[in-house]
């Protein structure tokens, strides 16, 4: 039996932070850090979502490749969206560090666009509140 209360309670709060996302896409306003952290938070939440929709509890965590995991292990085709695991580099556990390290800037509409393809899946499943 699935949790659809808690699914559409998570997708709900992914939604949040894909909707702040869009709201930040100058980065001369908008730290790689801030933006980042709120695609992890998306990513994160709206596969929590997905979990919740299986009957699943999901795990306490931050790390979006665990969730993929544990959703692919209770038969979830999640393939296509293992790339989002990049975004881990901005979970909460660093968030309070610079993002001098970064290689290159991340392009903010691909981004939007990765986390919009997964919200729009956990959405057809979950549906809306």
């Amino acid at each position: 039996m699935n949790d659809l209360k808690q699914a559409q309670l998570m997708l709900s709060m992914a939604r949040k932070d894909l909707k702040a996302l869009k709201g930040m896409m100058d980065q001369e306003i908008f730290e790689e850090e801030i933006f980042g952290f709120h695609a992890q938070q998306s990513v994160e939440k709206a596969l929590k979502g997905l979990i919740a929709f299986q009957g699943h509890e999901y795990p306490l965590t931050h790390d979006i490749s665990a969730l993929l995991e544990f959703l692919e292990s209770i038969g979830h085709d999640i393939g296509r969206y293992w790339d989002l695991v990049e975004f881990n580099t901005f979970a909460v556990r660093f968030r309070y560090e610079t993002f001098d390290y970064l290689e290159e800037s991340l392009d903010r509409e691909v981004v939007v666009e990765k986390v919009e393809e997964l919200i729009r899946h956990a959405d057809k499943l979950i549906g809306s509140e």
